[in-house]
């Protein structure tokens, strides 16, 4: 079976690897050392773990059929007459969505601030966080 290293595991979770060592101290999540003396995660454990966060949710999330959501921040906005290209850096996934320029101005959106990339089938639904 395979195992993570704590900042492998911090990686995918989409935490620091402080937030992640925190969470294994607390017990939230069992390790054990490899033959290198590195402590890890299973696995198995680490998908349970996984899916016990997604599900623990957020009391400010938004309701919305998209499931795929990537918060981070807007890095950049490219305004036309009509159509707009906004470009937001979730972590290591950089998401650029195609919308209206009223969709833009309406959700006043700025580089700098923080926003959620929601994705559902081919589209990028953006909201304001």
């Amino acid at each position: 079976m395979q195992s993570y290293t704590i900042g492998q595991a911090a990686r995918l979770l989409g935490v620091s690897p402080d937030t992640a060592r925190r969470w294994a101290d607390a017990g939230r999540v069992a390790t054990h050392r490899d033959e290198s003396g590195r402590r890890v995660i299973d696995g198995k454990s680490l998908a349970a773990f996984s899916m016990e966060i997604a599900q623990s949710g957020d009391d400010d999330a938004s309701y919305t059929s998209a499931r795929n959501a990537f918060p981070g921040i807007v890095t950049g906005i490219r305004l036309g007459d009509i159509a707009a290209q906004v470009t937001i850096q979730a972590g290591p996934h950089r998401l650029v969505s195609l919308l209206t320029r009223e969709a833009v101005e309406e959700l006043g959106l700025e580089v700098g601030m923080q926003a959620t990339a929601r994705v559902k089938s081919t589209s990028v639904h953006i909201d304001r966080t």
